[in-house]
């Protein structure tokens, strides 16, 4: 495998994990606030609140990885999107840090603020759905290169169609991931009020998840049918990616298993995300930046690809015993300790 193919895979687990722990990070504040405002935060809140105390702090090290490891590994995107991303980057920031400062006040009356659960739930929200112009941007026709340097159109952004299909795939994909993944963690509780009401979230986002995934696709055949047609090509993982939804669903529905139920959702949008990262390829800026053309220098990339699957093989395994000692550790769920 050559050392681009291998840096942009290791890149693509990093942002995929990101995806599926931040989902449920972004996911929960949002029905921390929804169940505030319908007076149902009695009976989900002590899950959430169990679950984001370990955990909120490691979410933001994929990012970080991720960020880090595209700037290293392919220098050229510096130069591209830096002003490309100096708005959609700069609001995720203060979102970022709004939400950060919530976590931290969290133990001094946060939680009960009205305003402050408004910012933790707005956040939420927001902060995935800047975050993903990154993806839409990357498909091209919102950045051109003149002989004066690059040029953003931030109007042609706002006003595509596909850009905000994009958005709404990504919030209602963390709504889905997250409601699901807390189904779960409240029937490990045994808190059944809990579990139903998650549940019931669950079953309604999954939806217009699928709806959105729609959306998705027909704006992309419009705005990039080279991209589409190479999706197309590999259809079989997108098929793979419903079939994985389909079953989750049902064992939601039946309330079986539902932590399979949780991982055929992770598959579902490990196929859906691997799928439109292959299918990307060999862009990373339609037209102007592809793998080869912008790889830093082979050494530089190899001791990169050497930290990061470091870092990668050290990140899993302190995950893991997080999920260990927190997150699935019987008395720790149950609130005993």
């Amino acid at each position: 495998m050559q050392l681009e193919m291998i840096g942009i895979t290791v890149l693509w687990i990093f942002l995929y994990g990101y995806l599926i722990v931040a989902s449920i990070d972004f996911g929960a504040g949002f029905f921390s606030y929804y169940s505030m405002l319908t007076g149902k935060d009695h009976i989900i809140n002590k899950i959430i609140d169990r679950y984001l105390s370990p955990v909120w702090e490691v979410t933001n090290v994929f990012l970080i990885f991720f960020i880090v490891g595209l700037v290293g590994f392919f220098p050229d995107t510096a130069y591209y999107y830096g002003t490309a991303l100096l708005i959609p980057g700069g609001i995720s920031l203060i979102l970022l840090t709004i939400r950060g400062s919530f976590y931290a006040f969290a133990n001094y009356g946060a939680r009960k603020s009205r305003l402050y659960m408004f910012l933790y739930g707005a956040t939420g929200l927001f902060i995935p759905a800047s975050l993903s112009t990154v993806l839409t941007i990357s498909e091209g026709g919102f950045i051109e290169e003149t002989k004066n340097g690059v040029v953003f159109h931030a109007d042609r952004l706002f006003t595509s169609p596909y850009s905000w299909s994009v958005v709404f795939l990504a919030i209602v994909s963390v709504l889905y991931i997250s409601a699901s993944f807390l189904t779960y963690y409240a029937y490990k509780a045994k808190d059944f009020p809990a579990m139903e009401q998650l549940r019931t979230y669950a079953l309604f986002w999954s939806g217009p998840t699928i709806l959105a995934s729609l959306l998705v696709f027909w704006g992309l055949s419009k705005h990039n049918p080279e991209h589409f047609a190479s999706a197309v090509s590999i259809g079989w993982m997108f098929g793979a990616s419903f079939l994985c939804f389909c079953v989750a669903v049902y064992l939601m529905w039946k309330k079986e298993n539902l932590g399979l139920s949780f991982v055929f959702v992770m598959f579902q949008f490990a196929y859906a995300f691997f799928g439109y990262g292959i299918s990307h390829m060999p862009y990373l800026l339609y037209p102007y930046v592809t793998f080869q053309s912008a790889l830093t220098h082979s050494t530089m990339g190899w001791a990169l690809v050497i930290a990061f699957i470091a870092g990668l093989f050290l990140l899993i395994p302190s995950l893991a015993l997080l999920l260990w000692l927190f997150l699935f550790n019987a008395k720790y769920v149950r609130g005993e300790k």
